[in-house]
């Protein structure tokens, strides 16, 4: 209860009852909850200050995963882990919501314990993930580099990569010269509850390989295994 008070958790859903009861469940587990009924709503808030935000898809004028990518391209809220609550979850769904960055997806109608588990399921993770960091503030090969701000940079000028993207690219520059099977990056990247299918990681992989430029062809992959950096 005591570390769970500290971290702070945006809903975000043009459902307002369903932001009610979310937001309630949440609090008596011991976080602070804010809600909005809209994208445009929880633009007018101080995102940055959000340990995670849960997220429908079809809202308004601005849909979810247009607001998710909004998050995703500003350097002060990317690293936001961001769950997908909706009615839609199709394969593609899913995929276009993991592919935008999304750290879970949960189809509606759920449980309320459904989303607390995952909330913090996911929180776990992040701050796991905050701890390793720490270990390291720069992470590189030659001219590429990765520091603790998640930012990516190349011969000293940033690259955008999207939260997942980063994730890959730094798993990868950690176990150089190693083969990561699917397992291991799924393991790593993503969290043991999502339903993540190969396709995800193929399109991850790929939009990286394109962003790094020439360091992309030392992103190699083991047709049937798995991929690496060499």
């Amino acid at each position: 209860m005591m570390s769970s008070s500290k971290q702070k958790i945006l809903v975000v859903d043009d459902e307002e009852s369903l932001c009610e009861i979310i937001q309630f469940n949440l609090e008596v587990e011991g976080y602070t909850v804010d809600t909005a009924y809209s994208a445009e709503e929880a633009l007018q808030l101080d995102l940055p200050s959000y340990s995670l935000i849960l997220l429908d898809v079809m809202m308004g004028e601005i849909s979810g995963y247009r607001l998710a990518r909004i998050l995703r391209e500003q350097p002060e809220t990317a690293h936001i882990p961001i769950i997908f609550c909706t009615a839609r979850d199709s394969e593609d769904d899913i995929v276009t919501g993991l592919n935008i960055g999304a750290d879970d997806y949960i189809a509606k109608p759920f449980s309320t314990r459904e989303v607390i588990a995952r909330v913090k399921s996911v929180l776990r993770r992040t701050d796991n993930k905050k701890e390793t960091n720490d270990d390291a503030d720069v992470i590189s090969y030659q001219t590429l580099q990765l520091n603790r701000k998640k930012c990516c940079t190349i011969d000293g000028k940033e690259i955008e990569l999207t939260k997942k993207e980063f994730e890959i690219l730094a798993l990868f520059l950690k176990h150089q010269g190693t083969i990561l099977s699917r397992a291991d990056i799924l393991n790593q990247v993503w969290s043991n509850d999502v339903i993540v299918l190969d396709r995800t990681i193929d399109v991850n992989i790929t939009r990286l390989r394109k962003k790094i430029g020439c360091y992309g062809n030392h992103i190699i992959t083991r047709l049937g295994y798995g991929y690496g950096f060499e």
